[in-house]
């Protein structure tokens, strides 16, 4: 006789809510302050006030990806616990138009309707709302919306990428900062965009030259600012 054993599955999309928080901040904490950095040297001004401004850009840009996910994200939360409160509502008031709902909703998935309909049953009399919140608003614990874990996340992945460059900017001769804060940038950038596709089950190859190609877009166009500056001057 054969023994049928549960297994629980870990899929990729459990990550998605930290995964994409993490990868944005540090993406962004590399490019911008890297650009920033680049930009600045360009105009040919002084190491201390390049590091100065790699400072204030790490902290602005932490401090900034921090309130816009928590914004965003909030704004995300309120959405869904609005549908939740008026689906609540609606249960209380028409529990037998949700059950027919719930049921045609597995009907157009292809089941049949009669088994569509003990379905809907027999998960609404275990959980009405969880059942009509998966199922009909596509509202679930791994896609839920976390303003906190957001903004942290982001925050802390920018503060870290932001800090090669300014490590590379600390340590490089000044006369060769804009090469190798840029060389240093699209490396990580490269690396950046390998360990966040393997992490989300994604192409590897074509997320890092994705990620590499516009790093190197933002560097040109900033390095590109600075020197039409120091020309000006």
């Amino acid at each position: 006789m054969t023994r049928l054993r549960m297994h629980r599955e870990k899929h990729l999309v459990q990550r998605i809510g930290w995964l994409r928080a993490a990868v944005l901040g540090a993406n962004d904490g590399i490019v911008s302050t890297a650009s920033l950095i680049v930009g600045v040297a360009a105009a040919e001004t002084g190491r201390d006030d390049v590091l100065i401004a790699g400072a204030a850009g790490l902290v602005a840009g932490a401090m900034s990806m921090a309130a816009g996910e928590y914004v965003s994200v909030s704004s995300q939360s309120d959405t869904e616990k609005a549908d939740l409160a008026r689906e609540r509502r609606e249960l209380s008031e028409q529990i037998e138009l949700e059950r027919e709902e719930l049921a045609q909703i597995y009907v157009e998935r292809g089941v049949d309707p009669d088994l569509a309909r003990q379905v809907a049953l027999q998960l609404m009399q275990k959980d009405a709302l969880t059942a009509h919140a998966r199922d009909e608003l596509g509202i679930s614990e791994i896609v839920s919306a976390r303003p906190a874990q957001a903004a942290l996340t982001s925050a802390v992945t920018f503060a870290a990428g932001a800090a090669l460059p300014l490590l590379v900017l600390w340590t490089a001769p000044r006369d060769a900062i804009v090469p190798a804060v840029s060389a240093a940038s699209l490396g990580c950038l490269a690396l950046l965009g390998a360990i966040g596709a393997r992490a989300g089950g994604a192409p590897i190859l074509r997320a890092t030259l994705r990620v590499t190609f516009w790093g190197a877009l933002a560097l040109a166009f900033t390095a590109s600012v600075g020197m039409i500056f120091d020309m000006a001057g």
